[in-house]
C-alpha cells in the first residue's frame, strides 16, 4: 500500500460508531510505524525502521501462502494485514 492508502485505512478502520481517535493516533502501533518509514527517505533510515519492516514482513510471509493469487479470503484476515500496509488484493 502506498503512505496515503495505508493513512486512509489507518484512520477509516480507527473510526469507531461514537469516537474517532486524532489522526495521528489511529491504527495499531505498527501501522503507525509503518506509515511514519514510508514518510521517509532511504537514508534517513533507522536501525529501527528496519526492524520493524523485518517484522512487517515475516508477520505478512506467515500469513500469506505465495502459491495463490490473490483473493478476497476472510475480511478480518484482510483487514489485519492491511493495519501492516499490506493489502493481498492489490496487485505487487
Amino acid at each position: 500500500m502506498t503512505s496515503q492508502e495505508l493513512s486512509t485505512w489507518l484512520r477509516t478502520s480507527g473510526a469507531g460508531e461514537n469516537t474517532e481517535p486524532l489522526p495521528e493516533r489511529a491504527g495499531t502501533e505498527t501501522g503507525r510505524q509503518v506509515l511514519t518509514i514510508l514518510g521517509k527517505r532511504r537514508t534517513d533510515l533507522t536501525a529501527d525502521d528496519v526492524a520493524v519492516m523485518r517484522q512487517v514482513v515475516e508477520t505478512v510471509s506467515a500469513q500469506r501462502r505465495t502459491d495463490l493469487e490473490p483473493i478476497s479470503g476472510d475480511g478480518v484476515w484482510r483487514h489485519r494485514l492491511m493495519l501492516l500496509g499490506h493489502d493481498p488484493l492489490k496487485p505487487a
